[in-house]
């Protein structure tokens, strides 16, 4: 629908796709990018903060931007013009999130393919643990599963392709990795990433009201927390709204 390339007055390059009649994409890049989704992060909340009548809801993904709006009450020529407008001047750094801690138990019993992936990456368990958990992560977008956050980005050592097999299932909290990027699946799931630990935290909250612990634009700091996985109020921990990880 709408090309627009880079140029000096701070327009940064982007294209708006239809996506039926009632939703607009706003793609800024190619792949998954820490840059692209800082900017995608960036005009999210830019959009969400001008409190658009007409504006149903937006959808952060890794590289674009979803924008379900009503069309008898802001037609698309106007919300275009707006995004147009919100694009100027967009920086990476503008977005904000919260900074996590959460258990997460690396044990092999519950890491189904940890010796696995220690095999293919050329390390010891230990060192596919330490490497892991040394990481802060950044949130990409949430999706698949409610409550589910892409995260991003693992060693390059532990970049894996995903299992040849699926499995069928694995069980709510599993920790997993493929590719570049690393999940907690919230709920019971067929899974063909590598599992290599599990986390008792619900990622999918329903009180006082359903929603996401995790929001795209949040850190997500893992620790090799053995002990505090069993405990039976583990500890989740957030402080106060900071920058996207670098």
């Amino acid at each position: 629908m709408l090309m627009s390339e880079a140029h000096p007055s701070g327009l940064p390059c982007y294209r708006v796709l239809p996506a039926g009649d009632t939703a607009l994409t706003i793609e800024l890049g190619e792949g998954i990018d820490r840059r692209i989704s800082a900017l995608v992060l960036a005009l999210t909340r830019r959009l969400n903060e001008r409190l658009l009548r007409g504006v149903v809801e937006t959808l952060p993904t890794l590289r674009s931007l979803t924008v379900y709006y009503d069309p008898l009450v802001l037609p698309a020529k106007s919300l275009l013009a707006h995004i147009e407008e919100l694009m100027y001047g967009l920086k990476m750094g503008e977005q904000t999130g919260h900074s996590w801690v959460l258990p997460v138990c690396y044990d092999p019993s519950l890491a189904l393919d940890l010796e696995d992936v220690a095999a293919r990456s050329g390390l010891a368990p230990g060192q596919v643990i330490e490497r892991h958990s040394g990481i802060t992560y950044h949130v990409y977008m949430l999706g698949f599963l409610p409550g589910q956050a892409y995260m991003g980005d693992v060693p390059a050592e532990l970049a894996l392709q995903r299992r040849e097999i699926p499995r069928q299932r694995i069980p709510p909290g599993s920790l997993a990795i493929a590719t570049t990027m690393t999940c907690i699946f919230p709920l019971e799931t067929p899974c063909g990433w590598h599992v290599i630990g599990r986390s008792p935290v619900a990622l999918w909250q329903t009180r006082p009201r359903p929603h996401a612990l995790l929001a795209p634009g949040d850190k997500r700091e893992y620790e090799s927390l053995l002990a505090r996985a069993a405990e039976s109020a583990p500890r989740v921990a957030s402080d106060s709204p900071a920058g996207a990880a670098a």
